[in-house]
């Protein structure tokens, strides 16, 4: 029998943290640059957004695209959405890429979702619409 304190649905057999995640490489964590574009909260990004989006291709690359600059503009634009937006724990958000070599860039959108980390921390995480 269970005492008054134990969960209804048994003990945690097994939890997946943030730390876990970015152990992994599931999630990016770019904190310090964020920080530089005045994000005051840890920020990190899915392998996806960084793959799809942020790294670019050695083609891009020779085009003048960088990862700073293509994560600079994400926090750029999602500082400015965070600002014009009710207060919320998610919202959408598009941000302009180029995608592919001599092509002008493109709306990509995303999602930030603002939530506990492991020790109750506000965190923001970037994914894709799609991710969860």
């Amino acid at each position: 029998m269970s005492d008054s304190k134990s969960s209804p649905f048994g003990d945690l057999i097994y939890a997946y943290t943030r730390a876990d995640a970015l152990r992994d490489g599931v999630l990016i964590d770019l904190s310090d640059l964020a920080r530089e574009a005045g994000f005051v909260i840890s920020v990190a990004v899915t392998e996806a957004v960084y793959k799809e989006y942020l790294d670019p291709s050695p083609e891009l690359i020779a085009e003048g695209q960088s990862f700073q600059g293509r994560a600079w503009d994400l926090f750029q634009v999602l500082h400015f959405t965070i600002a014009i937006t009710p207060p919320t724990d998610m919202l959408l958000f598009k941000v302009l890429f180029q995608l592919d070599p001599g092509c002008p860039p493109e709306p990509v959108e995303l999602k930030t979702i603002c939530g506990p980390g492991d020790e109750g921390e506000p965190v923001l995480t970037i994914l894709l619409e799609g991710e969860d």
